[in-house]
């Protein structure tokens, strides 16, 4: 007896992706540019969880098929592994990180904080992409 095939999840508009990407990058750079524009808990905190939100909308671009438990797992993987790396201080790594690209992306200090907040940035990817996901199913 063999098990049924499954279905392959369909392809999200890569379009819609690069939309929520760029959005999602406005965001966060928006609450380190002008915090006074958000309450104080997204102003401290909100950058990290955008910054794991573009991570998961980044892994979508790249693999649309993915699921969105598999994405979430990627994304908060990769966000955990990123933060982790923090602890790292040789002096190459100390100088990316000093550029703002490098403070952008690999982020300047290890925070237990962060690591909630990028579990929180990549539930809430994942909610947006589960609800975007049903508003997209065939009649």
């Amino acid at each position: 007896m063999s098990l049924p095939a499954r279905a392959e999840p369909r392809a999200r508009p890569r379009v819609g992706l690069a939309l929520f990407a760029l959005i999602t990058i406005a965001l966060g750079l928006a609450t380190r540019a002008v915090p006074e524009w958000f309450p104080p808990v997204v102003a401290t905190y909100g950058g990290d969880a955008l910054w794991a939100t573009l991570v998961y909308w980044l892994i979508g671009f790249v693999r649309p098929r993915v699921t969105v438990p598999a994405a979430g797992a990627v994304a908060l993987a990769i966000a955990f592994l990123v933060e982790t790396s923090q602890l790292i201080t040789t002096p190459w790594l100390v100088a990316i990180r000093r550029t703002t690209a490098g403070a952008l992306v690999l982020g300047q200090g290890f925070l237990w904080s962060d690591l909630v907040s990028y579990a929180v940035g990549v539930a809430m990817a994942m909610a947006i992409d589960a609800a975007w996901s049903r508003t997209r199913r065939p009649r």
